[in-house]
């Protein structure tokens, strides 16, 4: 059985929506996609449509190719998500990546809360270049990855009762798998115009914008990595005891992506902090070496 059946998606339209949702995640989350596969097939599609949801706001934001000016982007991101919000609200949507957030939204009451803090931090990243403070990030990183581990929970199920104590481990983990990208990003980011390590905690290890700037690496921006890493790590060790509050056949697929999402620093490690000249990446025997054992744990636990 495919997994939109396995799901009860049966309406050509919807499945088509699906179908888009779980081919953006396919081809640009493949550490994310190789951790949904070790859900059963009848949750699959419902984390696709949430990152398929992110992920096309997130081309419009950051599309490097685009032809469309800052203005017309701004103008883009607006109109989409005004009307998503819409179409949520109203539970039917004509949106071709719509059509499955608002069923999947329906299906599990999530809060339109969440799509709000989403769609608002893709908008700051239209106008913010640069966070002062860590509580200045935290505004952007609430709705930019914290309110995605929240929207999982209510897909991925918990044990009895404990939906609730779930939702703050789930919120780290999201914050810490954004960080970790934020390391690994940093030449990318200055790309784009935007440094998303905290200006204050760069100039506590003696690193100012210029210096990034440079893309040299020095033993103060190491320093200040070193820093930020820490700080993955931390979050991910308070985030890991929530996993056992989810439905048993939904950890396997959370622990995977904990370990594979939150080991970016780790590559980072291995490359000697070089984030301005080589991107740290996932090999293919890690990724193997934390599938095959969740893989089994996934099959055990239906």
């Amino acid at each position: 059985m495919d997994e939109l059946t396995a799901a009860g998606i049966t309406d050509p339209a919807l499945r088509e929506s699906y179908q888009e949702c779980k081919r953006l995640n396919s081809l640009h989350g493949k550490t994310y996609y190789l951790a949904t596969l070790l859900l059963p097939k009848a949750k699959r599609p419902h984390v696709h449509a949430l990152y398929g949801f992110a992920r096309y706001a997130d081309e419009i934001v950051d599309d490097l190719t685009s032809t469309l000016s800052h203005q017309e982007k701004v103008d883009t991101l607006q109109r989409w998500s005004e009307q998503l919000l819409q179409d949520i609200a109203n539970g039917r949507s004509n949106d071709h990546v719509g059509r499955a957030l608002v069923d999947t939204v329906q299906r599990f009451d999530i809060p339109i809360a969440y799509f709000e803090a989403f769609l608002h931090s893709m908008a700051m990243d239209l106008t913010v270049t640069h966070y002062e403070t860590f509580e200045d990030l935290m505004e952007y990183v609430y709705g930019s990855a914290a309110v995605i581990g929240l929207q999982m929970v209510h897909v991925l199920g918990t044990v009895d009762g404990k939906e609730s104590e779930a939702l703050a481990p789930a919120e780290k983990l999201g914050i810490a798998f954004q960080l970790a990208n934020f390391i690994r990003d940093v030449g990318e980011d200055l790309e784009r115009g935007r440094v998303y390590l905290p200006l204050t905690e760069l100039r506590k290890a003696g690193v100012s914008r210029e210096m990034l700037e440079k893309r040299v690496l020095t033993p103060q921006i190491i320093e200040a990595l070193k820093f930020q890493i820490e700080r993955v790590r931390q979050l991910q060790r308070e985030a890991d005891l929530g996993i056992a509050l989810l439905s048993p056949d939904s950890r396997p697929c959370i622990r995977a992506a904990s370990e594979l999402y939150c080991g970016i620093v780790d590559e980072v490690e291995k490359i000697d902090y070089q984030v301005f000249t080589k991107r740290a990446k996932t090999s293919t025997v890690r990724r193997a070496t934390v599938a095959l054992p969740a893989w089994m744990q996934a099959l055990a636990a239906r």
